[in-house]
Formats: C-alpha cells, structure tokens, sequence
C-alpha cells in the first residue's frame, strides 16, 4: 500500500485536498443558510397556521385554508396566522408548524392535532353516522374541489375575478390554467365538456343539499369534523364563484346550502369581516 502511495503521492493528494475543499464548502454554505435563513421562533403550544393570505370575500380564496383554520375554531385551539407564499415540504398549503414539529396537508394537520391535543369533534356521531360524514366529506373534497379548479382557471369565462381580486396576475393564471387542465384531465373530469361537467357539479350540489335538509349542521344540531371540510369547500362556491356565470347557484337553487354556509360563518368566524379584503378594498385586519 505504501508503495502505491508513493507512485501515485501528488496526485492522490491533490484529489484528496480538492475533494476536501469541496466539503468544507458545502458545509459552509449549509451552515451559512441556517444562519441566514434560519426558521422563526414561535411560541410554544400555539398552533402557528401558514396560508396564503386572507381572500376577497372569504377568509382565504383556497378551501383548504378555511377548512383548517374552521377546524382550529372549532376545536378552540390557540394559534396563530402567518400569512405569505412559503410553500409546505410537500409543496402545499396551508400547513401548521407546532412546537418545531411541521406538518403539511389539512386533512393531515387535523389528524395530527387530534391525537397531539386529543381533540374529537365526533364524539357524538355514531361509527355509522362517522362513515356517512366522512364520505360526504370526500365527495367535496375529492370530487366538487375540481369543478372550483375548472370553473375559476379553465373554462373561458370572466378571469377578472381571480386577476384582479386575487393580485395574482395574467400569466399567473395562464400559468395555473395549464396545470389545473392537466391535472384534471389525468383526475378525469378534465377530458369532459363543461356542459357535461357543469351537469355532475350540479348533481352534486343537489346530492349534499338533500343531504343536509333543513339541519343545522353536516350531521344533525351539532357540528362535526366534516363540516369544516364541507364549509371551507362551500365557502369558494358561494363567496368566490364570481365570474363562472355561477355565482348566484346557490341562492337561486340551494338556499339550504346558501343557509348552511351563512349559519357556520355566524357560529365559528364573528369576526368574518375582519378576515376578508372587501373584494380587495381594504386590509384583513386579522
């Protein structure tokens, strides 16, 4: 080994002392990124929700914010809002960070707040009553959550809505058109017409209005956990449906839906006005 060491000496030290210097460099920069972009300290045992600020009409204009922050109101969690456009792990948002533990994905951070804190907000529901919810939940989730996605990015009608209201530009929404068209159409409901689209969005709606009847609640006199699923999916078809020639649907077809939606704002967000821009005319004060 010696020997061939000395054969190769000056090179295999060069090699070595580049390979070396390479390493210290990269771990320079790792530790010169901690330090720069070090993560804030929050206060401990506050559930600090990131989401991508507060939405024209409605607290925020993606459903699954108004999903998890209802469910952190319903569940009277202390948190806290941090509103920008930093993305979870998983490329998503919102997502909560407790106690230096994050977790990304609503349905996910429910989960998890409910085994950390030892929340159940279906301690009333029978294990059938548990199933029926839970599916109602998918149905809007999984099902009615593309038809928002097709009508507010694809279907050519009034973009003025999500353009101006949303700040978000032009090209942002070309930008978000041509990936929701192609997510969609790999999910199915994007290789359909929007005529025949807009007939399953119907059915739908019609399905969870028989549903819910004339109770006050998903399920019955008391809320559920599904319901801050159900509502924050509502919530975009009843406050931010303008410009998809949709946008009375509910008041004109489903007032049970339209009551629905105004009864869990009056029970879980009296300060709903502070938590929406006014169709962008003012701050969210909250």
């Amino acid at each position: 080994m010696e020997g061939l060491w000395d054969t190769f000496g000056d090179s295999s030290r060069t090699i070595a002392y580049a390979v070396g210097g390479v390493v210290v460099a990269v771990a320079s920069v790792v530790v010169l990124r901690k330090i720069l972009f070090k993560g804030k300290e929050y206060p401990r045992d506050i559930v600090i929700l990131h989401q991508i600020g507060r939405g024209p009409y409605a607290p925020s204009l993606t459903p699954f914010a108004v999903k998890l922050e209802t469910y952190l109101r319903m569940a009277r969690i202390p948190y806290q809002n941090v509103h920008s456009l930093k993305m979870s792990s998983k490329g998503k948002v919102p997502w909560i960070e407790y106690n230096g533990k994050t977790v990304a994905d609503s349905t996910l951070c429910i989960n998890f707040l409910n085994e950390k804190l030892g929340v159940d907000l279906n301690k009333h529901l029978s294990p059938r009553e548990k199933g029926v919810a839970m599916a109602m939940q998918i149905m809007t989730e999984d099902h009615m959550y593309w038809f928002l996605a097709l009508f507010r990015y694809v279907y050519d009608n009034d973009k003025t809505f999500i353009k101006e209201r949303s700040k978000i530009g032009f090209i942002v929404v070309w930008i978000f058109k041509y990936m929701v068209a192609k997510h969609t159409r790999a999910q199915g409901l994007g290789r359909h017409t929007e005529v025949e689209v807009t007939q399953m969005f119907k059915k739908d709606l019609q399905a969870l209005s028989d549903f819910i009847g004339d109770k006050k609640f998903l399920m019955g006199d008391e809320p559920c956990e599904s319901d801050c699923a159900v509502f924050g999916q509502l919530s975009q078809f009843y406050w931010h449906f303008l410009g998809t020639g949709h946008e009375n649907l509910f008041r004109d077809k489903y007032p049970n839906l339209a009551a629905y939606c105004e009864r869990m704002k009056e029970t879980f967000w009296p300060d709903w006005d502070q938590c929406n821009t006014h169709g962008s005319t003012r701050k969210a004060t909250k």
